[in-house]
């Protein structure tokens, strides 16, 4: 996208007296858009994004500047901007070298290659499959396509010169269904680091049906029981609770604040000893990963908790700088407009040895989670509060009849000690994290796994 010269030039100038490091990220991003609604195609969107962002660290303070001119003129302009300090005595000449990645992940079929009326034709076939499967109740359906390829370039004063492309695909569906004055909504998104084969690894018809027949079954749920009561966690039901209750809080530039419960804590015990957590952006295939963090660094897989114990978190170049060590590789960006920060790639908890079956015959009364629905955490405190979106009663050790309305209320460090059983299975779910006001593609996954006791909320009475 940009000469490797130019980028040493920029480079060299904003690199002065009193800068520690400073970067340049060159992003090309082309977009489509498909969506759904009333049984029309109502929008179809295509579009390129370009630019570069500009960043100088200097002790403790960050300048950035970013522009969409990728001129020399415009680039250098930029730089001017950027550039925090006035000595014009230079500490380095850069010269930059490439750096390869340690993985790779293969795409199948690229976006280009894909006419607009295919994507098109999926987007129709998981509205009608929705509508077919949800009958007379369903009143509304959403289906959204997206596919987004991004070639970036990285230069830094290091002497790194990193390029790259990504490309993510995701489809979702969303029911809506109504009978009387009770109104439920049922929702499905897959995707994952891939092309067009994503349409191959998850129908578009049985996406359509899931989100339809849930949204259809909820109409008939019972009001769910509210209480503390043992807890079962479907595979089925991702790693929303991970991501949000513990995910969050080893990020380390909210560590460092001390705006995380996990703060202080390396080397201590903070969840049950079954409880390994790992947050591995290069997986293949999944929603979050990457080769290169936004900073150029390598991605690799860390450890985050290991048999209960707490020993690490997520850095950027900046966090780890504070404590005097590398970047594992989780600094990320939404854009060229976006300073990078500390963000998970790849969230999961590693399947355990139990049969989930088992963990659901050793409960007399409780509730099976099989989606998880929207929520909020204080990463502070590790207190949390989410709703349900797919539920059932256990009873007797057996899957009882499905409940609406229950939310799951607890914290964090406090449920992860409370982990008794933890299945061989694993389920991934997808996400646009936000933080700071920046959203980047993410998955989470857990195991099924046993809760010995949450706080439910719900309407129902035992």
């Amino acid at each position: 996208m940009i000469d490797k010269q130019v980028l040493e030039e920029v480079l060299d100038t904003v690199y002065t007296g009193g800068v520690h490091f400073a970067d340049v990220f060159v992003e090309n991003r082309k977009a489509t858009g498909i969506s759904c609604e009333k049984g029309k195609i109502e929008r179809v969107h295509t579009g390129v994004d370009t630019g570069a962002g500009i960043r100088v660290v200097s002790g403790d303070s960050t300048s950035y500047a970013y522009t969409n001119d990728l001129t020399r003129e415009g680039l250098m302009e930029a730089a001017k901007i950027a550039a925090s300090e006035k000595n014009d005595k230079k500490n380095l000449s850069v010269n930059l070298t490439k750096v390869e990645p340690s993985v790779s992940l293969d795409i199948e079929k690229m976006p280009e290659q894909i006419n607009t009326g295919d994507k098109v034709s999926v987007v129709q076939a998981g509205d009608s499959a929705a509508r077919e499967a949800g009958g007379d109740v369903i009143r509304q359906v959403m289906v959204v396509f997206g596919d987004v390829v991004q070639g970036i370039v990285i230069a830094n004063s290091k002497g790194d010169y990193i390029e790259d492309e990504r490309v993510r695909t995701r489809y979702m569906v969303q029911a809506v269904a109504a009978e009387g004055e009770i109104i439920q909504t049922g929702y499905e998104p897959v995707g994952g680091y891939c092309g067009f084969e994503l349409l191959n690894m998850f129908s578009p018809e049985e996406v359509g049906r899931k989100a339809a027949r849930r949204a259809r079954a909820m109409l008939e749920a019972r009001p769910a029981p509210a209480g503390k009561m043992p807890v079962v966690l479907s595979s089925e039901a991702g790693g929303t609770m991970i991501h949000e209750a513990c995910g969050h809080g080893l990020e380390a530039d909210l560590v460092q604040k001390g705006i995380s419960v996990y703060a202080g804590k390396i080397g201590q015990k903070v969840a049950s000893e079954k409880v390994t957590v790992v947050d591995d952006p290069t997986l293949k295939g999944k929603y979050g990963s990457y080769r290169f963090d936004d900073e150029g660094v390598k991605a690799r897989p860390v450890t985050l908790i290991e048999n209960g114990i707490l020993k690490d978190y997520m850095y950027d170049r900046l966090t780890a700088r504070k404590e005097d060590r590398e970047s594992n590789g989780h600094g990320r960006r939404e854009s060229y407009q976006d300073k990078p920060i500390p963000r998970m790639g790849n969230t999961y908890i590693v399947p355990g040895r139990d049969d989930p079956e088992k963990m659901i015959e050793e409960v007399n009364k409780g509730l099976l989670v099989k989606k998880m629905g929207g929520g909020q955490v204080d990463t502070t405190t590790g207190d949390f509060v989410f709703d349900v979106a797919e539920g059932y009663l256990i009873e007797n050790g057996t899957v009882g009849p499905m409940v609406r309305g229950a939310t799951l209320t607890g914290n964090g460090p406090e449920v992860l000690q409370k982990v008794s059983m933890v299945g061989k299975d694993l389920g991934f779910t997808i996400g646009t994290c936000g933080k700071d006001g920046q959203g980047v593609p993410v998955s989470d996954a857990q195991p099924t796994m046993a809760v010995e006791e949450l706080v439910v909320g719900g309407t129902g009475h035992d």
